[in-house]
């Protein structure tokens, strides 16, 4: 029998107008109430503020939130969720461990706190393709401020760390045989030991949040393993921030768990490029739209 996975993008994959099809006026006002953001400012009209961490975090985690109630409305429920680093607050919402506000308002601080975590210029990422993650692991161990921050796929590893060394890691990276090394355009080193201190503020506003124990697994970042009750959940959060975000063998899990539907909810495909280049077998789905949404019913249902 089939299982179905949610999963849900992170920063990076945000647009003007995502949701828009499940997105009201009165979600869009009680979001602002509980946040002080102005959501229908930063997600239906044309802005720079989307593209700013401490909007962007929980602008995408409403449209993921508000597209996973459609889908369970429908009778699409998942068996297993997992997402990537933002996206994880997502899966957690999905598995039944966090309310809908308590969640938009723990993602707000997470968002402000990453922002605010280094200076403008000071951090940045890049995108390296061709090599694995042990091999990218041997090159960045040997340079002071440089660390994996994502295992994307077997062969698509996100470095990040101090902008003053990048050239330097970009360069012994390319030596070592990687196809393509691109600098990111990003605020700031996420996953980096650098936002240990961010991680620790955002425990302390987690202190306030109430956590549920799962109704389904949701696979950690941090751990590439299912969480099942609230016991771990704060600390994983902590530690995600500054920890290297573990999706392919996240994925991985879940296709030996028995997932073989793969629903990527949110405005993007970005997941599913990966899960296709982790298994080409499994079956993947995107929901962006209610026209995505009634296709994929009729394809479950078929």
């Amino acid at each position: 029998m089939s299982k179905i996975g949610f999963v849900y993008p992170g920063q990076g994959a945000q647009k003007v107008g995502m949701g828009k099809d499940f997105l009201n006026l009165e979600i869009l006002e009680k979001a602002k109430l509980k946040t002080g953001i102005d959501f229908q400012q930063i997600i239906p009209e044309e802005n720079e503020l989307i593209d700013q961490t401490r909007y962007t975090q929980p602008a995408m985690l409403l449209v993921e939130m508000v597209i996973t109630d459609e889908l369970i409305k429908s009778g699409i429920e998942p068996d297993l969720a997992a997402g990537l680093s933002l996206g994880e607050y997502g899966a957690i919402y999905a598995a039944g461990g966090i309310n809908f506000y308590d969640a938009l308002k723990a993602v707000s601080v997470r968002g402000k706190l990453m922002e605010e975590a280094v200076p403008s210029g000071v951090g940045t990422m890049a995108a390296i393709l061709g090599l694995t993650g042990e091999k990218v692991e041997n090159v960045v161990n040997e340079i002071e401020g440089i660390t994996v921050a994502n295992y994307n796929t077997d062969t698509q590893i996100i470095v990040t760390g101090q902008k003053a060394m990048m050239d330097e890691a970009i360069t012994k990276l390319k030596v070592a045989g990687a196809k393509i090394c691109k600098e990111l355009n990003v605020s700031g080193p996420f996953h980096s030991p650098m936002l240990i201190p961010a991680g620790k503020k955002l425990r302390e506003a987690l202190s306030s949040v109430e956590i549920f124990d799962m109704k389904i697994p949701y696979v950690s970042n941090v751990t590439a393993k299912t969480v099942n009750d609230k016991a771990s959940v704060k600390e994983l959060l902590e530690k995600q921030v500054s920890s290297p975000v573990r999706w392919s063998d996240s994925v991985k899990l879940m296709i030996e768990e028995g997932v073989d539907i793969f629903i990527e909810i949110g405005p993007s495909k970005t997941l599913s490029n990966m899960i296709k280049k982790i298994d080409k077998s499994v079956k993947i789905y995107n929901v962006e739209t209610r026209e995505d949404l009634e296709k994929l019913r009729g394809e479950l249902n078929a």
